[in-house]
């Protein structure tokens, strides 16, 4: 687990969330998202987080590859970090991919200053490989390697907690994050629309109440060139489960406050982060007791 030093936390945050429905065209993904975020921060978010793929959705492994740079250098990334500084807001590009090895790609997030600067980086830890039926079948693990760190950073309204999209089904990690101190737990996202159907308000407000921390997920939404259908629905939840904020699936800007006070309230009255105890599990075969 990595953090930065602590700043002071004023009481309320203006955040943005995006929705996008990204392409197999990076330059065309990267000019949708940049039109978004200066919406946003037209409307006042000093805080702004775009989905997971943000700049690419591709299903085919060669496609991927070729449209895929190495961080180093790359012109995507540096257009961001031209864009945060321009705009003066922390920029959050819930993920892109990075090429980190010949055959693997880091599926990572950028957190990005108002001077431009890379604040935080986070490859996304848990690989969505499941076969939903239906003929969905996914295997992420095959193109991306997965990250190993924790992240904590600390802005200077509140601290961030970065995650991406499937690594929400991991109640442990989000844990991990509140007790380093998260306030908010980002969990951009392109959740398919048959698991975001069925789960994905329950899992959303599950993380937020058992850490007592406003989660904010930015999504992709609708059908995509690439074949994939993605649930939409950007959400602000509150750390009492509350619902603050909601999107559709049409590509969008969703600009709230939330007030950072809530998370120390709701901690206060159910401080389950600080009753952790040590137990064992037991196997116990009823038939022969």
């Amino acid at each position: 687990m990595t953090a930065t030093a602590p700043t002071s936390v004023p009481n309320v945050l203006r955040v943005g969330l995006l929705t996008m429905c990204a392409t197999r065209d990076v330059d065309e993904n990267v000019a949708d998202a940049s039109k978004l975020i200066r919406q946003a921060a037209a409307d006042g978010a000093a805080y702004i987080q775009t989905p997971e793929f943000t700049t690419l959705m591709e299903m085919n492994s060669a496609k991927l590859f070729a449209a895929t740079k190495p961080e180093e250098n790359n012109p995507v990334l540096a257009h961001f970090q031209s864009l945060a500084r321009e705009l003066k807001i922390w920029l959050h590009i819930g993920s892109m991919g990075v090429l980190v090895k010949p055959d693997k790609i880091a599926n990572r997030s950028f957190l990005i200053s108002p001077e431009g600067t890379i604040a935080a980086r986070y490859d996304k830890i848990h690989m969505f490989d499941a076969a939903l039926g239906a003929g969905q079948s996914f295997r992420e693990s095959k193109n991306f390697l997965p990250g190993a760190e924790g992240v904590v950073v600390e802005l200077p309204q509140a601290t961030l907690g970065l995650t991406v999209c499937y690594d929400l089904r991991f109640p442990g990690l989000y844990r991990a994050l509140a007790k380093a101190g998260a306030q908010i737990l980002a969990v951009p996202a392109a959740f398919e629309r048959l698991t975001g159907e069925a789960h994905w308000h329950p899992l959303i407000k599950a993380r937020a109440i058992e850490s007592g921390a406003y989660v904010l997920a930015a999504v992709q939404g609708g059908k995509h060139a690439c074949g994939r259908e993605t649930y939409g629905h950007a959400i602000i939840v509150s750390p009492w489960g509350e619902v603050i904020a909601e999107g559709g699936i049409q590509p969008s800007v969703m600009v709230a406050d939330i007030e950072l006070g809530k998370v120390a309230e709701a901690r206060g009255r159910i401080p389950s982060l600080e009753h952790d105890r040590p137990f064992e599990t037991v196997r116990v075969n009823a038939q022969s007791a």
